[in-house]
């Protein structure tokens, strides 16, 4: 059966790729996509990534899907050479190793000669965060403007726009857990909501007063506007009345920083930062949080102590013998 499923990629195979890799990669990819069940973007990026690597292999002549551990060596070196950022590096020398990894572990190829690859170090970053005064003014570019009859006189988008943000400050959420968010997935009376977060993993997130009295007040009064006669599951719509994508939220998150006197260079993702550091600062535990970020290591949410230097401080006064 193997050799048909080869035959049957080796037509979508773009000329300067070996047919027989190429397949290879496509076989990897929908294996991967049904185990793991990444995102669509992490899908994307591993088959561009491995393309890129099955272009060089035959570019240079080397047999892409038996390549010495030397030859693999050199792909890096090159890539650093070419002066690609130690980011594209790694996340490139990722892709090859996950796929030699499933080569080896289904018997396709006798060895793995990516396992002892390792890629340029990356510097230590810490997380960006918003100082409270840039949070507030970025929270306010859509809040509550009332006429002269005490009339709320935004439209039924900056109501919207509104309660997306707060919801995403409210809980740390990412851009494509606010896009996906179901409408049956928020329990005003609880404060809480259910997010579909990556590998499509479930967890339960609160969310403090004031992004509920925002999400409340679009669902009551600007939600019913934007999809019209639609039905639609999704909690934020887009003015079509349709599941509002994550492109239209970046785009709406920008036009709201340029509106509140914010850097661009400003992400959703540092939003998320920020409630991770807010909530630590006010005395959250990590566990607590890691819980309500989503994320699978507690590792991964440890970079946040390295924000909170003050709360170091706190601590080390409470609880030393001599503080």
């Amino acid at each position: 059966m193997a050799p048909k499923a080869e035959a049957a990629c080796d037509d979508k195979a773009p000329k300067d790729v070996d047919a027989r890799l190429f397949s290879a990669i496509e076989r990897f990819i929908g294996s991967w996509r049904t185990e793991r069940n990444p995102s669509e973007n992490t899908v994307r990026a591993y088959r561009i990534d491995l393309l890129d690597y099955a272009r060089w292999a035959k570019r240079t002549r080397v047999d892409g899907l038996h390549p010495a551990h030397r030859q693999l060596r050199r792909y890096l070196s090159q890539l650093e050479q070419a002066q690609y950022s130690r980011a594209t590096v790694n996340r490139r020398l990722s892709a090859v190793r996950t796929f030699f990894q499933w080569l080896n572990v289904n018997g396709i190829v006798p060895e793995d000669p990516a396992s002892a690859l390792s890629g340029p170090k990356q510097p230590h970053r810490l997380p960006h965060h918003l100082r409270p005064q840039d949070v507030a003014a970025l929270l306010g570019v859509y809040g509550k403007r009332l006429d002269s009859q005490g009339r709320d006189e935004r439209t039924p988008s900056e109501m919207r726009n509104q309660a997306l943000l707060e919801f995403l400050y409210a809980c740390g959420a990412r851009i494509s857990e606010a896009s996906g968010l179901l409408l049956s997935a928020v329990d005003f009376d609880q404060g809480q909501c259910r997010v579909l977060g990556k590998g499509a993993k479930e967890r339960i997130v609160p969310l403090h007063d004031l992004a509920l009295s925002s999400m409340h007040t679009y669902l009551l009064f600007a939600r019913p506007l934007l999809v019209k006669d639609k039905e639609c599951p999704y909690f934020f719509v887009s003015t079509r009345g349709n599941q509002m994508g994550t492109d239209a939220m970046r785009k709406m998150f920008k036009q709201a920083l340029a509106a509140a006197g914010l850097s661009s260079t400003i992400t959703p993702h540092d939003l998320r930062h920020t409630f991770a550091t807010d909530v630590l600062s006010g005395g959250a535990d990590l566990r607590s949080v890691q819980e309500m970020l989503g994320h699978a290591s507690l590792s991964t949410t440890q970079i946040y102590t390295h924000t909170t230097p003050e709360r170091l401080g706190a601590e080390h006064h409470r609880a030393h013998p001599r503080g």
